[in-house]
């Protein structure tokens, strides 16, 4: 049995404890203004209470705020939507990973589900008489594209608006319009081009289609009243609600932010609740002002009581081997394990509550684990003994905070090269820690990738990067010169250098049969992978290679 083999097979555990915020709502002593915001979703408007989403389950306050009260458990809901009369609310759950509409009584009771198709169904909206659920789906699609479907609430199949597709949706009172989205969003801030979502207001007699007025901006969650259409945009900076008057066309800004986006806006009896930055807001038609709505979460909050819970491969984010192949070294769950490969004894290095401990890595001497942990704040690097005992290390990696990747140490095990989101490569003598920044990428994109790597005296640094015309070549930094060298000649892309044993050449995989060059969006979107073969690059005259 194998060193991998044998961690899996392995029973690994963690403990997982509370924070004292939540244990206050736990024991019902929450205080009135907690000390950290809770994160309050896709809040909807009824006649006395405000449904919303949290920890995904379904809740509802009273609409002057107060102490909320759970109303659906289990599985993974979202989307909360009141009936017009107040009665009911529709929302979307995920259970078994299944996704369909369901309902409840806005009163409480139990869940009852109106869509089974096997695809994804999304709860959308009411129709106006409130027989029926408007709901999003893929079932009828030739490609993975969604259309707007109506289900009766008592129950029937699912029937489909004579539109080629939609998102969202909001009926005319007299249910002979719709105002939607064609298409999904793209969630990117401040996104401009052809991928920004507008809103059309469609016949539903004859399938015709009217624009609302826009200029390349973000318009979504479109709520019709009366002859008024509301919705949230970014067409003027930060999203906020604006209102469409129907007669006139005029739109109009409804409230002035200058704060975070506004998010999941639902339109109820004389107001809408919206959503921003995790907090739950009402915007009163009549006074045209807006609220905070205070809101007390209590109940039991199993899944936050201590207890034991098994790692499975899905939660592991890193894996390395020992130097001498003894033990593994695992981060998974945000903490950092070693395990035995004889006999499944886990170690944990330095257990943290609410602290996320990220990229182990494993001295080449065998004797430290370095780290990188936010439990100050803010990413530092870590380096703690390999056994789990004594003191650990705290370096500061400096004044901006940032988030890092990778950090790779040398085979002098003194000193360690790491990434930060910038991108730039920096590396640190652990002897005399102050950072040292190696090169910046000329793109900040899903390509910048160092593939960092040190030559076997500690001297030398090999990375790649992007050149102007997007293809990776080799570089090597010299530590004693702080200079680097362009290895490559950027003909093809080059990826993955590493050093052989003595120095002397320099190993990499290169594209260079005339394969398509494809970023991480086409592999994701076409499936497509790109063909490289093994090159060795002639580091040394002398070499018995020359």
């Amino acid at each position: 049995m194998n060193m991998r083999t044998r961690m899996h097979a392995c029973d690994v555990f963690v403990t997982c404890v509370l924070t004292s915020l939540l244990v206050e709502p736990a024991l019902g002593r929450a205080p009135a203004k907690p000390e950290a915001p809770f994160h309050l979703r896709s809040p909807t408007l009824g006649e006395t209470k405000i449904a919303f989403i949290y920890a995904d389950d379904l809740w509802t306050v009273p609409r002057a705020g107060g102490i909320a009260h759970r109303l659906v458990t289990g599985g993974i809901n979202s989307g909360p939507i009141f009936s017009h009369d107040g009665t009911q609310i529709a929302f979307t759950r995920e259970v078994d990973r299944t996704t369909d509409v369901y309902v409840v009584p806005a009163s409480g009771g139990t869940p009852r589900r109106l869509t089974s198709h096997p695809g994804p169904e999304v709860a959308v909206g009411w129709t106006p008489d409130g027989k029926a659920v408007l709901f999003r789906s893929p079932r009828m699609s030739h490609a993975w594209f969604d259309r707007l479907f109506t289900v009766p609430v008592q129950g029937g199949f699912a029937s489909a608006l004579q539109l080629p597709t939609g998102h969202e949706g909001s009926f005319s009172p007299d249910g002979a319009h719709l105002a939607y989205i064609p298409n999904s969003r793209l969630a990117f801030k401040q996104l401009r081009g052809g991928g920004t979502s507008p809103i059309w207001v469609a016949n539903l007699g004859d399938s015709s289609i009217a624009a609302m007025p826009r200029d390349n901006s973000n318009d979504f969650s479109p709520m019709w009243a009366g002859n008024v259409i509301y919705f949230l945009s970014d067409r003027s900076g930060p999203v906020t609600l604006f209102s469409f008057d129907t007669a006139s066309g005029q739109v109009k800004k409804l409230i002035e932010n200058k704060g975070y986006d506004f998010k999941n806006a639902q339109i109820g009896p004389q107001g809408i609740a919206y959503e921003q930055f995790g907090s739950l807001h009402v915007y009163d038609l009549a006074t045209h002002q807006s609220r905070e709505v205070q809101v007390r979460l209590t109940g039991d909050f199993p899944q936050l009581q201590p207890h034991f819970e098994q790692i499975v491969s899905a939660r592991i984010s890193s894996l390395s081997i020992s130097p001498g192949g003894a033990r593994a070294l695992l981060g998974a769950h945000g903490e950092v394990f070693t395990i035995s490969a004889g006999t499944g004894e886990v170690r944990t290095i330095r257990a943290q509550t609410g602290v996320a401990q990220r990229d182990p890595v494993w001295s080449p001497d065998g004797q430290r684990i370095a780290y990188f942990s936010d439990d100050n704040g803010e990413y530092a690097l870590k380096v703690a003994a390999a056994s789990g005992q004594g003191s650990v290390r705290t370096i500061n990696l400096g004044p901006s905070p940032t988030f890092f990747y990778h950090p790779t140490w040398a085979p002098d095990s003194k000193k360690i090269v790491y990434s930060d989101k910038h991108p730039s490569l920096w590396y640190m003598d652990l002897d005399h820690p102050t950072p040292v920044k190696v090169d910046t990428d000329r793109f900040d994109t899903p390509m910048a990738q160092f593939d960092a790597g040190w030559s076997p005296d500690s001297r030398w640094i090999t990375y790649t990067k992007q050149l102007p015309n997007h293809l990776h070549a080799v570089f090597l930094y010299s530590l004693e010169k702080a200079h680097a060298v362009q290895a490559t000649d950027g003909v093809c892309d080059v990826r993955s250098p590493a050093f052989d044993r003595d120095g002397d050449n320099l190993y990499l995989t290169c594209g260079a049969d005339g394969s398509p060059m494809l970023d991480r969006f086409d592999v994701a979107s076409y499936g497509q992978r790109i063909a490289r073969n093994v090159y060795r690059m002639i580091l040394r005259k002398d070499s018995r290679w020359s």
